[in-house]
């Protein structure tokens, strides 16, 4: 049956490859005309892999548009969920940083409210004693102030400021207060350990400088406006059972007689320091302090090791705090 004109295709039979027709072996019109229809193909259906009859032709613009368009939503969701879960972590971690902050924080300030009241009770001390003992335990006569009433004082008062600034900062975590906190308690921490160092390094010399000076210093034994003085050698040559600084003979020089302090005698009595020698204690008082602070070296070690402690404490307290007031402001804010 014969086809009418207007079932004519457009499309061309594909010649065989017996025919003579020129530009076939290079492709010629079958290649140009494949590659309209291929291309035409994916322009008009979309399909980047090739166009009609199975034949393979590259994509036209619309697909190439369509292959990078496609998975750009993908990524902006994959995005969004990334930086949801950042921001989940980075919350998670300020928690935790504002619950370690608050546990140093209480810890903090129990330590500095201890050490504040521990301050009271050195300046309460120390006050009783100048207000009832007078010039208590003042036996150099180069330092006159240097007594255990005013070194109670003064260091009464300067651990109350330190436990003041200390409980402050804590409650407020000021990093101000915090840092001057840590400071002075280091300086504390730093001349205490130098005066340690400084004392074993040079004991002879301070014992040959300690023994001339308290020998001086037995000249104002009695005197007016020694009272504190006095009330020292008493105390000491009873209860330590010592009678002068080296020697019983230390007293003879400030009399200028063969007299001792009434301390002195085994049977005390009055004017029992006018009676012979053999009724005074002969022990140095110097080398009779100095051997019971050594036997008793352990209890003195531990009382300075505990204060160590408690300052090193202090210190790692005050700057683990300013740690975490410094993080939680810079990540938390």
């Amino acid at each position: 049956m014969r086809r009418s004109s207007t079932d004519e295709s457009t499309y061309r039979r594909s010649p065989s490859p017996e025919s003579k027709e020129p530009g076939f072996a290079r492709g010629g019109p079958f290649r140009r005309c494949s590659s309209l229809y291929g291309r035409a193909g994916a322009g008009d259906t979309g399909d980047a892999g090739g166009g009609f009859f199975g034949l393979h032709s590259n994509p036209g613009p619309k697909a190439a548009q369509a292959r990078y368009t496609t998975p750009k939503g993908n990524k902006y969701v994959v995005f969004y969920l990334d930086l949801s879960f950042i921001f989940l972590l980075e919350l998670k971690r300020c928690s935790m940083a504002r619950g370690c902050l608050q546990g140093v924080k209480y810890l903090m300030f129990a330590f500095n409210l201890l050490f504040w009241l521990g301050g009271c009770g050195v300046l309460g001390v120390g006050i009783w004693l100048a207000a009832t003992q007078g010039n208590f335990a003042t036996l150099s006569s180069s330092f006159p102030s240097l007594s255990a009433a005013n070194l109670l004082i003064v260091t009464g008062t300067f651990v109350m400021a330190i436990g003041f600034v200390g409980c402050i900062g804590a409650l407020k975590e000021n990093k101000c207060l915090l840092l001057t906190f840590f400071v002075l308690l280091l300086l504390v921490f730093l001349l205490e350990a130098t005066t340690a160092v400084l004392f074993f390094a040079y004991s002879d010399k301070i014992d040959s400088y300690a023994q001339q000076d308290l020998k001086k210093g037995l000249h104002l034994y009695g005197t007016q406006g020694n009272v504190g003085l006095t009330n020292a050698w008493s105390i000491i040559q009873t209860d330590f059972r010592c009678c002068g600084v080296s020697n019983y003979t230390d007293w003879f020089e400030v009399y200028n007689a063969t007299r001792v302090p009434d301390s002195c005698c085994l049977e005390f009595s009055d004017s029992c320091g006018l009676h012979e020698p053999g009724t005074w204690w002969k022990s140095p008082c110097y080398e009779t302090v100095k051997a019971w602070l050594q036997e008793n070296l352990l209890a003195v070690g531990i009382f300075g090791l505990c204060t160590a402690l408690v300052q090193i404490l202090g210190l790692t307290f005050a700057m683990t705090m300013y740690c975490q007031v410094v993080k939680a402001d810079t990540y938390c804010a």
